[in-house]
């Protein structure tokens, strides 16, 4: 089979005015980006049409490194929806360089369920993620320069501050700085570090925001540290919220594109799940609903984390209720999960696939905790066999739950037609009472004993004394009734991703806090999970290339 790219390229790719005309979208309303993507102004939202229409979450077990394909059944799923008769519309996350250039790859799905034109989406887009960045850097600059400038300090301490600058590159020799050496010229020498794009409080702010007013209140809320008499200070005591707004007026409306099969597709935003809410913005989100019956959207990594948070984040905040679940789940990791090393995960063992299915399980019950139905998306490799696809069949109608071989991978909607008629029918058919997990009325400790105990399957919770010290302030802050964001390991239910399948008797251990008061969550920060992440032993980088005629080769 020809690599992503390869196929991508091959494509028939049509004018995005077509595309936005199979959704009743006007020529006029279109913001061009070349012929092939496009901006969408927010008066399209139309409140009215999102309890009409149906929202569809993809979300995974806890994955493997390379990921279970969530995306690629995403769009695999809404081309077999549109294939079936029904007006539906993928609305995704636009991909970080960190792991396009590292090991994960791209976020354009694979094989023949991709959105195109997948080399743009992979890189600069529309450039989102450089105005995030530049919005990120401007408040952190001009954070700088109020600890400088003596006439006009806020008397901030410089100790307290928590705005870390970002780029938005795999880069760990960031993580942890000193700036402003070289003399006072150069600003106050203090400590400092970067954070990957994706988990930038901006990103959070952009995707959780409902318009320009709102975007900007919340730029106005972000924490930034104590001034020396200990009174909190954010980013409005900066005067820095109107200039960063500005950075974000184009990055705020949702982008256009489609699929290999010419069926339309919104990107915006990327926030990752393992370290922020992992999920697509409310507004790209309202304006899929508004304009189409059926939207598919994921949730990064495992149900653990980005299903969780959308629920009790997204969901919560916007009022968005979704209408039925996809759980994305492969053999090789139902192998991996029941004990196969990594030379063995295209090995074939109904024995390791029985034994893993205990992590399908448990994502299946933590689904029911919210209310929702799921259906399981066995996304099909050619090393599967018959007897293992069978197994998990049979294992998920003990959870009165249908699983079916997906292989949108290889055929494209006609091979997601089966998943698509059955998604139809568990909307139509069976009634859903979606309900968030815990109120946030609820303590920081108590809403976290309920996400560790209830979702991951915890027995405990243990704080660090730097953890406890923030707790404390948390509560001083005022920022106690806040949802949570926990950043933690994507590789297993637990904070130890050696801890495969389905672990019991284990405690979670919160190392320290950070907060998103912009955004409007608090992030436990949980064992070793990093904000920046380093490049693997071979980044993906290596394998790229562009000739003199301008065509990329390596990019998947």
């Amino acid at each position: 089979m020809l690599p992503d790219i390869d196929i991508a390229q091959s494509a028939t790719i049509r004018h995005i005015k077509e595309i936005a005309a199979s959704i009743n979208i006007s020529n006029d309303d279109l913001e061009y980006y070349g012929k092939h993507k496009a901006k969408l102004p927010l008066k399209l939202i139309d409140e009215e049409k999102l309890k009409q229409n149906n929202l569809i979450l993809v979300t995974a077990i806890t994955p493997t490194p390379a990921g279970e394909g969530k995306t690629t059944v995403s769009v695999g799923l809404t081309d077999g929806l549109n294939l079936i008769g029904k007006k539906a519309m993928a609305v995704l996350r636009e991909p970080s360089l960190g792991p396009v250039f590292g090991m994960k790859g791209g976020a354009a799905g694979g094989g023949y369920s991709q959105i195109i034109p997948m080399e743009d989406i992979n890189l600069h887009f529309t450039g989102d993620f450089s105005a995030i960045e530049k919005a990120n850097n401007l408040l952190a600059a001009m954070i700088d320069h109020n600890l400088q400038n003596k006439k006009r300090s806020l008397q901030l301490d410089a100790r307290s501050i928590v705005w870390k600058r970002v780029m938005d590159m795999n880069d760990r020799a960031l993580r942890q700085i000193v700036i402003g050496l070289g003399g006072t010229a150069n600003g106050i020498v203090r400590e400092d570090g970067f954070n990957i794009t994706p988990a930038s409080e901006i990103m959070a702010i952009l995707c959780m925001c409902n318009g320009m007013d709102d975007l900007k209140a919340k730029l106005g809320n972000i924490f930034i540290g104590h001034t020396l008499q200990g009174k909190a200070v954010f980013a409005r005591d900066i005067n820095a919220v109107g200039a960063m707004a500005i950075l974000l007026k184009d990055a705020i409306k949702p982008n256009l594109v489609q699929t290999l099969e010419g069926n339309p597709a919104i990107l915006h935003g990327g926030p990752f799940a393992s370290i922020a809410q992992g999920s697509n913005s409310i507004l790209a989100t309202k304006m899929g609903l508004s304009l189409c019956n059926y939207v598919v959207t994921e949730a990064g990594f495992g149900a653990d984390l980005g299903a969780e948070k959308f629920f009790d984040i997204k969901c919560a905040s916007s009022g968005l209720k979704p209408k039925a679940v996809v759980l994305v789940a492969t053999i090789r990791a139902l192998r991996h999960h029941g004990g196969a090393k990594k030379d063995e995960l295209e090995k074939p063992s109904a024995e390791k696939v029985l034994t893993g299915c205990a992590n399908l399980g448990k994502h299946i019950e933590n689904t029911k905790r919210f209310g929702l139905h799921a259906l399981v998306a066995i996304n099909h490799f050619e090393s599967d066999t018959a007897e293992e696809i069978e197994i998990v069949k049979q294992y998920c109608k003990k959870y009165h739950t249908e699983a079916v071989s997906c292989k949108g991978f290889t055929q494209g909607g006609k091979g997601m037609t089966d998943l698509a008629e059955k998604v139809v029918a568990l909307v139509e058919h069976n009634k859903t009472d979606f309900r968030p997990l815990y109120s946030n009325h609820l303590s920081t400790e108590e809403k976290i004993h309920i996400i560790a105990t209830q979702i991951y399957g915890a027995t405990e919770v243990a704080y660090s004394v730097k953890a406890k010290s923030q707790l404390k302030q948390i509560k001083e802050l005022g920022f106690d009734n806040l949802p949570i964001c926990m950043a933690k390991t994507p590789k297993s239910l637990s904070d130890d991703e050696k801890k495969i399948g389905r672990p019991e008797n284990f405690t979670i251990t919160i190392r320290e806090f950070e907060y998103a008061t912009g955004a409007g969550f608090i992030i436990p920060i949980l064992g070793e999970i990093m904000r920046m992440p380093g490049l693997p032993n071979i980044p993906a980088a290596e394998g790229m290339d562009i000739d003199a005629n301008g065509k990329i080769t390596g990019l998947s």
